[in-house]
């Protein structure tokens, strides 16, 4: 199993191996875990006493066959970790371990842990921004972090704004007006703590709804066609979102 976990880590030079650790000698806080709602994804948080580069394993089994690391594009290690876990199934119990890399090449290795995805919502609420189309955003850091991602359904994709920090906004059209009964805009944020957004205003066809904290399930009853989403107060800098929710009415047939 050691050798494994220096072969999966990349220290490995001829036979002299780095020294491992338990992950516990740098964890600062406790790792939580928040799986969607939908049991697609999930978000580890932990803090380190050492800033370095983590990533995660998961899977079914101990095979694990799945990886996260941190979705920081100034790279580099640091204390505040946020890896989203993509490619789950809804109602499944995963295992887990944490990996990371000190600046001295010292290797930290955490104990397998587990977690469950809750089950898929039967008769939920469709995502209306999944058929949406983005019609204006404030900026885009690039390509691949465009605001399109933001609803995708996709919890390991992100919009990230090109430093846009309180004045970061995206616009989208949901093809016709349609019955909002909920909308959650779900934060991006750097290791740094910078671009992490915490609060945001909705402007449905033109008309200010108010100011909501982030990560919230924003309960709405509005009957809209285009939808504006604004970033009112944040850490700075790259400000975005891995996802923004837009939910219709539950079907009352389930």
């Amino acid at each position: 199993m050691m050798l494994a976990t220096l072969l999966v880590l990349g220290v490995v030079a001829g036979a002299d191996a780095q020294e491992v650790r338990d992950f516990a000698d740098v964890q600062a806080s406790e790792i939580v875990i928040t799986p969607d709602p939908g049991g697609r994804s999930a978000v580890l948080e932990v803090e380190t006493t050492l800033d370095m580069a983590c990533s995660v394993v998961y899977g079914p089994d101990e095979s694990f066959g799945l990886i996260a690391v941190d979705d920081d594009m100034a790279g580099g290690g640091h204390s505040d970790h946020q890896p989203v876990l993509g490619g789950l199934e809804p109602d499944t119990e995963y295992i887990y371990r944490m990996q990371g890399t000190a600046p001295d090449g010292t290797i930290y290795v955490s104990e397998v842990g587990t977690f469950t995805t809750p089950p898929a919502p039967v008769g939920g609420a469709p995502n209306l921004a999944l058929g949406a189309t983005v019609t204006g955003v404030s900026s885009e850091f690039s390509e691949a972090f465009a605001a399109e991602h933001a609803f995708d359904g996709d919890a390991t994709t992100a919009w990230s704004s090109a430093g846009d920090g309180d004045d970061a906004w995206v616009e989208i059209d949901l093809g016709e007006a349609q019955r909002v009964a909920e909308v959650v805009f779900r934060t991006r944020s750097m290791g740094d703590g910078s671009a992490t957004a915490e609060t945001f205003g909705v402007t449905a066809d033109g008309i200010e709804l108010g100011t909501f904290p982030v990560d919230s399930d924003v309960q709405l009853d509005v009957e809209a066609q285009r939808l504006r989403f604004d970033v009112v107060s944040s850490t700075g800098g790259n400000t975005g979102a891995l996802e923004i929710l837009v939910l219709g009415t539950p079907d009352p047939e389930g």
